[in-house]
């Protein structure tokens, strides 16, 4: 088997669509021993912010001379980004050998795992394989069913929870927070920026796990700072205070790094030896592309994975709040089965002009129909179709003046495509 024969394999089980469950998972990990058991484990779930409490986390865990894997999903423009082990992508000869262990076990199984889970499971052994000392684990839908759901985390985090997914996940708040609050295990603290009536649930699952709760809101930080090239905050933590600096834009990111400090405190209370200088480095050194990243200046082009309407909200803010510009250019490529009438609600006031697009993703929507969509909001934005994203962006860059921001947003999807034409065409 070669690499494009085992990437084949693992993208044929996107057929299989969301199977939520953790009765194939079991059965994957349990065949190969369990790996997920072979090293300590921080498990994040929530709305918004996962991946860069995950990248913080990673980070200070890392500068204290840890060895530590990251799993995240989706990727921007590779697979391998899903997967890596002291800031190294998976190799391709590593995902040949993986393909090779797993494979024999999925093709005895009458119910066919789904991608993610052949994913995760794939992560699972090659952490165990690399013999890591901490995994930091990213939930991929929900948190109760989702496939990550098998760990034994010694701290685990939910971000802000807000409407997403209501179709799978439930249809108000208290529902999606019950999913979420599914990865609090007995005995074990949880990290939340959670608030009202999700806090609420996440506050009850806690007291029938006998989990302790330590609660992230407005007091916890405060932002000092902030330019195109990064932020100062001061962070309030459980056992102590901290001035930190992040390459990372976006004022929301206090509220992450907070939540990546107080849950290594907690590790730190469980005897894990982290210096507090290795918590400040950590900090500074994280980076999550695709994210609130300036990518090109004059005029500046901004990738955002916002994808549903807690984050186009949080965009929305970052725009009026952190970036001096004249005229906004948005480049917006969405998948269908999102809240899109929200999300478009959200930012489309913001702009001057709109260009919809979307990306290789089979779920996709019609940029026909978000024009559609934009004109029904009667904004008088001018909405221009292009059916491709290099398109999409050429015709931006033609009607930018250098004093102008090019923002593009709308799916993780859209912006790894845009990220690997901006990269190659600099």
């Amino acid at each position: 088997m070669n690499s494009d024969e085992a990437y084949s394999w693992i993208n044929s089980f996107e057929r299989f669509g969301i199977k939520l469950g953790l009765e194939r998972i079991g059965i994957l990990a349990e065949k190969l021993g369990n790996p997920q058991k072979n090293y300590k484990v921080i498990h994040i779930a929530g709305t918004n912010g996962k991946g860069s409490v995950c990248k913080y986390s990673a980070s200070i865990l890392a500068t204290s001379g840890y060895s530590v894997g990251v799993y995240t999903s989706p990727h921007l423009q590779r697979f391998s980004e899903r997967i890596t082990v002291d800031n190294e992508e998976i190799a391709d000869d590593d995902i040949v050998s993986l393909v090779k262990k797993i494979k024999p076990i999925v093709e005895k199984m009458s119910d066919k795992p789904t991608y993610f889970e052949i994913t995760t499971t794939m992560a699972f052994q090659y952490f165990s394989d690399k013999k890591i000392d901490f995994a930091v684990i990213e939930v991929g839908l929900g948190g109760k069913y989702d496939a990550t759901n098998i760990v034994d985390p010694m701290v685990s985090v939910i971000t802000n929870i807000s409407l997403e997914h209501t179709d799978i996940l439930g249809k108000t708040i208290k529902d999606i927070a019950l999913q979420k609050a599914g990865i609090i295990k007995d005995n074990v603290a949880v990290v939340t920026s959670a608030k009202d009536d999700a806090l609420k649930v996440i506050k009850k699952v806690s007291k029938e796990k006998n989990s302790q709760v330590y609660v992230i809101d407005e007091k916890s930080w405060k932002r000092l700072y902030s330019d195109t090239k990064g932020q100062e905050f001061t962070i309030k933590g459980d056992l102590t205070d901290y001035s930190v600096k992040t390459s990372m834009l976006g004022k929301y990111q206090g509220e992450n790094i907070a939540l990546s400090i107080v849950s290594v405190e907690n590790l730190q209370t469980k005897g894990v030896y982290i210096p507090e200088t290795s918590i400040i480095d950590g900090i500074a050194k994280a980076t999550n592309p695709g994210r609130l990243e300036v990518i090109r200046h004059k005029p500046l082009i901004l990738l955002d994975g916002a994808h549903n309407p807690g984050g186009m909200q949080t965009l929305r803010a970052a725009l009026d709040d952190d970036f001096d510009y004249e005229k906004l250019i948005l480049v917006l490529g969405i998948l269908a089965d999102k809240d899109i009438g929200s999300m478009l609600s959200t930012i489309v006031p913001a702009a001057d002009t709109i260009v919809v697009t979307k990306s290789h993703n089979s779920r996709a929507c019609e940029p026909s129909k978000l024009k559609e969509m934009i004109e029904k909001l009667d904004c008088g934005k001018k909405v221009v179709v292009e059916d491709w994203i290099p398109d999409a962006i050429k015709y931006a860059e033609s009607i930018a003046k250098k004093n102008d921001l090019i923002c593009i947003a709308g799916s993780l999807f859209t912006v790894g495509e845009a990220r690997e034409y901006l990269v190659e065409n600099t």
